[in-house]
This record gives C-alpha cells, structure tokens and sequence, in this order.
C-alpha cells in the first residue's frame, strides 16, 4: 500500500502524506490490531444492518460479511501486511476489504465513523477482558476453597503488625482470601453489567441521518442496549477505567497473598512449601528455591495500578468529544489484562500445588503468647473479672513468662495464683491453641465448625 493510495483513506484534504515523524505519532496499528477479531465483528453487524434498513443491497452486504471473513482468516493466520500508512486497525481492515471485493467495500462506513467504530472496538474487547478476569479469579477462588476445606482443622499463628496475634485455623486464612476474591468477582461482574452499552451508530459524535437500527447491531453484539447519548457513547472510556479499577484492587489482593507466600516459604518461617514449577534455583547458592513467580505477581500491581493513573491522566482534561489523546487509552489497559490474567493463573497453580507445613504452623501458632486473650477471656467469664482488669493480670502472666523462658501454657498453677489467687486448674482447658481455635465460635470465627460453614457455603456459590 503506497502512501498515495493510503491519502485516499483519507479523502482529499490533504496533498500530500504525512512525514516520517508525523506517520510514527500517529500510527496506532503496532498495537490496536489486537482488536482485529472485535473490528471485523462489528462490521460484520453493521453491513448486516445497513442491509436490513434497506441503506446498502443484500448482494454488498453478502460481499462485505464474506470479505471481512477473508481479511480475518489471513490475520490469524499471520499473513496480513499491516501497514502503518494506514494508521490503524480500522483502515488497514478496510483497505485489505476493498482489495478483496472491490468496490462494495466502500459501503461499509456508511452511517458510522471511526470514533464510533473504536469505541465499539474498544467495549468488546475490553468486555473480553472482563469475562476472562471472572473466569479466572472463579478458578482462583476454588483452589483457596480447597485448601481450606483441607486444612479446617490446621493451626497457625494469625497476625498483627506481623507480630504472633491469637492462633486461628489454616482454613480461615485461606477464606479470608475468598471472601476478597469473591469482592473483586463482584466488582467485575458489577463493572461488566454497567458498560453493556453499544457506541455504534454515535458515528463521529451527533449520530446519522441515515435510518440505522441501532438496537439490532447492539444486539448482534451481545449488547444489552445501544448507548443513549452520541456525544457520551464516543467520549466515553468509564469502561475502560472500571477495569483498570477493579484490575487493580485484585492485583492487590494477589500481592498480599503473594508477599504471605514469600514470607511463608523462608527458612525462618517453613510455613508452606511451593512447587518446583513456580520456584527458581539460585545460581550460585545451590541450597535457595526462591518464590519468584509469588514475587513477580507481587510486582505486578505497580505495572496494573500505573495503567489506571495513566488513563485517568489521559482523560481527565479532554472536552466532549474524541481528541486523539484516546488513542493513548489502549496499550496501557493491553498490558494491565495480560498482566492481571497472567497473574491470576500463576496464583491459583501456585495455591493448588503449595502444601503447607502442618507441624510447623502449630508449633508457631503455641509461640509468641498467642493465647493471652484466651486467658483474659477466661477471667472475664470464669472470675466475673473487668476486661481491663483481666488485661492487666494477663499481662502480669507473660511477663512472668517471659521472665521463666516459657510459654503461659507452661507456667504452673502456683505461678498464676501468685498474680491472682483465685485463678484456678480449669483455666489451663483454655490454653492449647486448638482450644482456642476451637472457641471462637463467633460468626466469621475461626473455629473449625464456623470454617466448614464457609467452605459449604462458597463452594455452593461456585458450583
């Protein structure tokens, strides 16, 4: 395709094409044909439209719907020329459309600009991207459901400030991540049903004088409806924004769980042990497995999180309707879907395969004074004792503990009725950690009964 056959894309304004520099700027086909299959849907429903309005002939929608089929099949298959000349997606197809059918081809903007026609590109692809995303935080979800299902009964140290806290199960911290997961599922699907709105038809911004059917494209396109206001429907990348959004808040569910994973496979920790297929040997040190596919997906959220800030600076200063700034809407949310979906299916092989380290988890979940609000909890029931009050006697406890190198389960009767006379042998039932784990029968607690419930409950969801 020479320059002077690309100018007529364009019309006669212009003499003569654009420079070097000029073409570089303004090319957006490096990376918008990715959006090929989602251009030549489009198309595809609005020549059958134009047909059915009566605005092109059958035989040229035939035409058209066939060529654009040809256009696609030479795209899969790695043998179409993209040009740059031709700027875009859009007019790359177009132009291979008119070499194929001939004059036909040139029906096919009728009634539709390429504003539209990119914002109608752009909403199903990024709507692709909303039901991978779905899919893949579902499977997810499932593998966390496993291993909590498994390990109801497991007893680890929960934290705070990264400090021992209160022993809680193996299963509740695998739910804790469901329920955040089932947040972002919400989010997505949420985000999904509200950008369900077909721009196409807008055209440049003001609509058409020609009598489209815009219910029947939208509908073609598994649209809920057409888009209710052009100027909005070609200005508009709130969809594309959502995602980023929700993308973004998942990522950073996935790097919390993967800096735990991190911190879990270590030598001072042993709590899990992770998969040769998501573990990497050192290249001087023979004994390391490092976590480096937990900590790349700890990276991720940077790269996901700097598309989002990137597209609301695109957006946030632009008049109604399109500037050519949107062109810069699409690289960025390209790489933040791979990189969120890339991230998803490393997480869930990783929380499949990771086997967690039984012993250890109990043996650090009796360290660190876990159970000293068990004990507390004890002389408010047992003494009629005030909170604040059993507090301070707690608090007596360990440090006599600590004073003997022992933990409270260890310290005598004797050494407690020196703090307080009235504490008696029963206290000690309230020590072991799956005494503890087992006590907290709270809705949202811990307790392996209240797990079962959870694990019942969401795999009824997902089913």
């Amino acid at each position: 395709m020479t320059k002077d056959s690309a100018n007529t894309m364009w019309g006669g304004r212009f003499a003569a094409g654009p420079d070097a520099i000029m073409e570089a700027i303004n090319a957006s086909i490096g990376f918008d044909q990715r959006m090929a299959a989602q251009d030549i849907e489009g198309s595809r429903a609005h020549a059958a439209m134009l047909a059915a309005t009566g605005i092109i002939t059958d035989n040229d929608a035939a035409a058209i719907r066939e060529g654009l089929l040809t256009v696609l099949s030479e795209i899969e298959s790695g043998n179409f020329a993209f040009s740059t000349a031709l700027e875009d997606i859009h007019m790359n197809v177009e132009a291979r459309l008119k070499e194929v059918i001939g004059e036909p081809a040139g029906r096919l903007h009728t009634g539709r600009s390429r504003n539209d026609q990119v914002a109608t590109d752009f909403k199903l692809w990024v709507r692709d991207q909303y039901d991978a995303a779905i899919a893949g935080i579902e499977a997810l979800m499932k593998a966390f459901v496993a291993q909590a299902e498994v390990g109801a009964d497991w007893v680890m140290p929960g934290f705070t400030h990264l400090q021992t806290a209160q022993p809680v199960t193996w299963g509740h911290h695998m739910m804790a991540y469901v329920e955040m997961l089932g947040r972002d599922l919400s989010r997505f699907r949420d985000a999904r049903a509200r950008m369900n709105e077909a721009p196409l038809g807008a055209a440049a911004l003001a609509g058409t004088s020609f009598p489209i059917d815009r219910e029947m494209t939208a509908a073609a396109l598994g649209f809920d409806r057409p888009a209710a206001n052009s100027l909005d429907a070609v200005a508009d990348r709130d969809f594309a924004l959502e995602f980023l959004s929700c993308a973004s808040i998942c990522a950073m569910h996935l790097s919390r769980f993967a800096e735990e994973l991190v911190i879990w496979s270590s030598a001072q920790f042993r709590f899990v042990v992770l998969s040769d297929r998501f573990s990497t040997g050192s290249s001087i040190m023979p004994q390391k497995k490092n976590p480096d596919a937990a900590e790349l997906i700890r990276a991720k959220i940077g790269r996901i999180m700097g598309a989002m800030v990137g597209l609301f600076t695109v957006m946030k200063g632009l008049p109604l309707t399109y500037s050519k700034d949107m062109q810069e809407d699409k690289e960025q949310v390209f790489d933040a879907a791979d990189s969120l979906m890339l991230a998803l299916a490393a997480m869930e092989g990783m929380v499949k395969d990771m086997e967690a380290n039984v012993d250890a988890l109990e043996t650090a979940a009796a360290s660190g004074f876990s159970t000293a609000t068990d004990l507390a909890d004890w002389l408010v029931r047992a003494l009629n004792m005030p909170f604040r009050d059993a507090h301070h006697v707690t608090g007596s406890l360990v440090a006599m503990a600590e004073n003997k190198g022992c933990d409270l389960p260890d310290l005598t009767l004797d050494d407690m009725q020196t703090v307080h006379a009235q504490i008696t042998a029963d206290v000690f039932d309230v020590l072991g950690v799956k005494n503890s784990v087992a006590s907290r029968m709270s809705y949202g607690g811990t307790a392996p009964t209240r797990v079962r419930e959870q694990v019942a409950r969401w795999k009824e969801v997902l089913s």
